[in-house]
């Protein structure tokens, strides 16, 4: 058993952020420990409140869990805020171990979640520290500063502006099959292809995807088998979430 440190905000109604990192990660046959950048008031329907965690806490949850444990990955989700960008990078600048960035810009239900002082901060200092970016096209467009439509190859122009590797989530594309693509610093290109399931529970798809990678980077497998493995458990949780009604809107998965 591994242990895998997430760093992400709370979600109340526990389909995404800490709570679906925690249920992914246990679902794998490791162990979580966490710290929180935020705590949100969010339901199935959208978010209504998002309270940043003050610098100061987490830099003191940071510290609490690394002075006592060796963690063997690390998934990184929301950041609220460039202050809390700073204190993450400069504690994770001191490990060596994988390092997953899923940057949360937007929630499912369309609420920016990061702002554009944050972007830049992670840009900069965090991408350079990370095994593996994991953004849907939107982000991965804002990243670039391009559209897909203006420039085919986000994905290689993501690699080579930051220097670590990026997996696109195809979620947002349209069709009946849904394309990861994930593109590596050695120049290979891996693609990732299942059917598009027709279900409104898709709430958390992102955190559980990288979280997942996390973990199976832990243990020790290479980067494309992990991305493989986290895409296996992500058709899984959606098939078996899709029967769920939990709450009015997107509902989560179901990983068990």
């Amino acid at each position: 058993m591994k242990t895998v440190l997430t760093i992400a905000g709370s979600d109340t109604c526990a389909g995404a952020g800490i709570q679906q990192d925690l249920k992914t990660v246990t679902s794998l046959g490791h162990y979580a420990v966490t710290v929180i950048t935020a705590l949100t008031a969010q339901n199935t329907v959208g978010v209504q409140g998002v309270m940043t965690v003050p610098a100061d806490m987490l830099q003191a949850q940071l510290d609490s869990v690394l002075s006592d444990v060796e963690v063997a990955a690390v998934k990184i989700g929301m950041i609220p805020d460039a202050q809390s960008a700073h204190v993450i990078i400069e504690t994770l600048s001191h490990l060596s171990v994988p390092i997953v960035c899923d940057p949360v810009m937007l929630s499912t239900s369309g609420t920016q979640l990061m702002s554009d002082e944050c972007i830049d901060a992670i840009k900069r200092g965090l991408f350079p520290l990370c095994t593996l970016v994991t953004p849907n096209i939107p982000e991965s467009e804002r990243l670039a500063g391009v559209t897909m439509a203006d420039a085919g190859n986000v994905g290689r122009m993501l690699v080579e502006r930051y220097g670590t590797s990026f997996l696109i989530k195809g979620g947002h594309a349209m069709g009946e099959m849904m394309t990861d693509h994930l593109y590596c610093v050695d120049g290979s290109v891996c693609e990732y292809i299942s059917p598009r399931i027709a279900t409104t529970n898709l709430h958390g798809t992102g955190c559980t995807l990288s979280s997942a990678v996390a973990a199976l980077l832990a243990e020790g497998k290479n980067l494309q088998d992990a991305a493989c493995g986290a895409k296996e458990l992500i058709d899984k949780g959606i098939k078996q979430g899709r029967l769920l009604s939990i709450g009015k809107g997107n509902g989560p998965l179901w990983l068990f």
